[in-house]
């Protein structure tokens, strides 16, 4: 990417952020807070109230909050992210016939501020779960980092897709968040793969964000059995959600401005 692109990619992402904070009391500092307030939350309704609890024979002693957790945030990033980005082409309609600006780049600025605040609550709630002793440390947790880049790859791919699809169809914008809200009942986040019923198994490993929690999941927890293997899947998924996000896209951009 050149210069003049990086430059005009960071202007995007602190206007993007900027939006988000603009008139809020606490400015960026909600980007620490809501992951925390969501985490005491969560380890309340599900700790105290519905006192759930993780297989031993498959956990240990491994705190449900911990493991929530760490299969929480990564969920968030991408749901946040793409939710963001679906209507980014429409919401600024009125930049695309007055500035020349890559459309691409557009799409590419809400996924990464997305990104960033999410990760930076990953690392607040990591904080608090080792302070309150739900986990331990191991060197294996920086592998979150590069499993970050892949998950907002994988995402932006998907972004490019669906904001070029949202100015046809409207109605995606609308149906998204629906889709969303079953995908992540879909997903094994509030539960271990290993209570999915046998026969819903095959579904459940067909989805992508599966891997991607049960990959952080094993590199801060230590639970799980994935290999090199299991990695080198989720590149290649990244790779094809990039190529067949970005393809589809440039294909429709010339024709963005006619459905406006």
């Amino acid at each position: 990417m050149t210069t003049p692109k990086k430059r005009l990619v960071g202007e995007l992402v602190r206007r993007e952020l900027r939006q988000r904070y603009l008139g809020s009391l606490s400015g960026g500092a909600w980007a620490l807070l809501q992951p925390l307030a969501q985490l005491a939350i969560y380890g309340y309704v599900f700790g105290r109230i519905f006192s759930a609890r993780l297989p031993q024979q498959e956990f240990g002693e491994l705190a449900f909050l911990a493991f929530l957790a760490i299969g929480l945030w990564p969920w968030n990033a991408f749901a946040e992210s793409l939710s963001r980005a679906c209507t980014t082409i429409t919401d600024n309609a009125g930049l695309l016939g007055k500035v020349a600006i890559p459309r691409f780049l557009l799409v590419l600025a809400p996924v990464a501020a997305a990104f960033m605040l999410q990760v930076a609550g990953f690392a607040a709630v990591l904080l608090v779960l080792y302070l309150g002793g739900w986990f331990e440390p191991r060197w294996q947790a920086l592998l979150t980092l590069p499993l970050f880049v892949l998950l907002a790859l994988f995402t932006l791919g998907l972004a490019w897709l669906f904001s070029a699809l949202t100015v046809f169809v409207r109605d995606i914008a609308h149906g998204l968040p629906q889709a969303l809200l079953l995908m992540f009942f879909l997903t094994p986040v509030l539960y271990p793969r290993s209570l999915v019923p046998e026969t819903l198994l095959p579904l459940a490993d067909a989805n992508p964000l599966a891997l991607f929690v049960g990959l952080f999941r094993q590199s801060v927890l230590g639970v799980g059995s994935y290999g090199p293997g299991d990695w080198l899947l989720a590149v290649v998924l990244t790779l094809a959600s990039l190529a067949a996000g970005y393809l589809v896209f440039q294909r429709l951009a010339p024709h963005f401005e006619d459905f406006q």
